[in-house]
């Protein structure tokens, strides 16, 4: 990026990003508490109202590798002033629904808005500040795409309680038009930025989006579908057909939306494998976490909010720590014990019953607090690392777009898991409470599992950053 106008702000800039970026981050997580009281209001299945979640982070998903693409054509200014406006409009019709449906359509404009504002944040920080200030600066700013997450059911449980569930969304309005009205302010020098004209790969965009739809909408309704039935084969057959064609259309493109190369790389598909096992647990957990604490347990939405706070504390006093571990020994023992303790989290919200004590609760969400602080440095920056410097932007995004997709898998699957077991202990006599009880029991079991058998593929980590560096090197040689 080129700027003309040397005279910038940085504090400010800074702030403005913070405040857009903090606002969209917060709305991953933040409609999780709410979602018990949503179910009963709209008068849904979970595996309904899962669509809230999913989605949003499905819509996330599919635009995340319009970025670069965009930030191309209309220039940092336009994109990042354009992706907050959108998602405040989104926000507002979200807020207004008045059905289950206006309101997935309104969480899909939102994810449309918010796929760019977190890339975007991040592109101009690194050209306003200078490398000796650019650390520090995404420090600042990264902790609040950290922190949004984790306070987001917080501050959903006090809104949905005290306001009503609306109230999660019209918060943002106020927020986006003042992140507006700064970003004019501060972020004017932006302007001068030179823009290209690079061609839009229409077909890879198209194929991609029909496949991760038909992805993610398979796995809500494969309950319903026989093996051999025209629908399934159907779906399969769409499946197959856009995927591959997304495949032979990127491959030999000279500018894809997604580099397959990369996925020729262990340590990168590697790291990306431990994403997605990450995801599982931030976004899968998060997401059955409510219906576990309002429903057996009876806690309010403000009281659900308030245990889960624990998990944004640590978080918070963790990730400073992981950051430094991961720079002085690499990446591979701090990933281990955050898998570890991840994984133990999931087993204790597996215990949690109606004589659950409140310190046993708050325990387990510390736990799960501190594991995914102990995961978020390590693993990032091993998948950065393993790619060459000039792919390390692509990497980064394929690394947000299995994120998202992973957290939309994982609740679409456990939701399933859910539903299926409720069934299955309603046909054995079981009460509706109890069934849904132990259902999610069975989930939290499930997601530990995963959780610690995904430590075989940690154990494959380097240890060092030189190691690294060394197999980088041979990698694009």
């Amino acid at each position: 990026m080129t700027l003309k106008n040397g005279n910038i702000n940085k504090t400010a800039s800074l702030v403005v990003l913070l405040l857009g970026t903090s606002m969209a981050a917060i709305d991953t997580s933040i409609v999780n508490v709410s979602l018990p009281v949503m179910r009963q209001q709209f008068s849904s299945q979970i595996t309904e109202v899962q669509w809230v979640v999913t989605a949003y982070m499905l819509s996330f998903s599919i635009f995340i590798p319009l970025t670069d693409w965009l930030k191309n054509r209309v220039g940092y200014f336009n994109l990042y002033i354009g992706s907050t406006a959108i998602f405040t409009i989104g926000s507002l019709l979200c807020g207004l629904s008045t059905s289950l449906n206006w309101l997935v359509a309104a969480r899909v404009l939102q994810a449309i808005g918010s796929g760019a504002i977190a890339p975007a944040a991040l592109a101009i920080i690194a050209t306003v500040f200078p490398k000796n200030e650019r650390g520090r600066a995404i420090g600042i700013w990264g902790l609040g795409t950290v922190m949004g997450p984790a306070l987001g059911p917080t501050l959903g449980g006090i809104l949905t309680q005290h306001f009503g569930w609306p109230y999660i969304f019209f918060v943002n309005i106020p927020i986006g038009l003042a992140t507006i009205m700064l970003s004019y302010k501060y972020l004017r020098f932006l302007k001068s930025e030179e823009t290209e004209k690079e061609p839009f790969h229409t077909a890879g965009f198209i194929s991609l989006a029909v496949f991760l739809v038909t992805l993610q909408y398979s796995f809500t309704k494969i309950i319903n579908l026989s093996l051999l039935s025209f629908s399934s084969l159907a779906w399969l057959l769409t499946l197959t057909a856009s995927g591959m064609f997304f495949y032979y259309s990127s491959r030999k493109r000279p500018y894809p939306l997604v580099d397959l190369s990369l996925f020729t790389n262990f340590q990168f598909i590697n790291g990306l494998g431990l994403i997605f096992v990450r995801s599982v647990a931030m976004f899968g957990g998060l997401f059955l976490l409510p219906f576990l604490l309002q429903g057996t347990l009876g806690y309010s939405e403000t009281a659900t909010g308030l245990l889960i706070l624990p998990n944004a504390i640590m978080v918070s006093i963790v990730l400073p720590f992981a950051g430094k571990w991961t720079d002085s020994y690499g990446y591979r023992s701090i990933s281990i014990a955050g898998l570890t303790v991840l994984g133990f989290s999931m087993f204790l919200f597996g215990q949690l019953d109606k004589g659950s004590a409140v310190s046993f609760i708050l325990l387990a969400t510390m736990l799960r607090g501190a594991g995914l602080g102990m995961l978020n440095a390590p693993l990032t920056a091993a998948i950065i690392s393993a790619v060459p410097q000039q792919k390390a932007a692509m990497a980064s995004s394929i690394n947000m777009l299995i994120l998202q997709l992973g957290g939309a898998i994982s609740v679409s699957s456990f939701s399933l898991i859910q539903q299926v077991s409720v069934q299955h202990y309603l046909e054995r006599g079981a009460a509706a409470l109890p069934a849904e009880h132990q259902a999610l029991h069975n989930c939290f079991l499930i997601a530990g599992i995963l959780l610690w058998l995904s430590i075989i593929s940690a154990i494959r980590l380097p240890k060092k950053e030189k190691r690294i560096s060394e197999n980088v090197s041979l990698g694009a040689g």
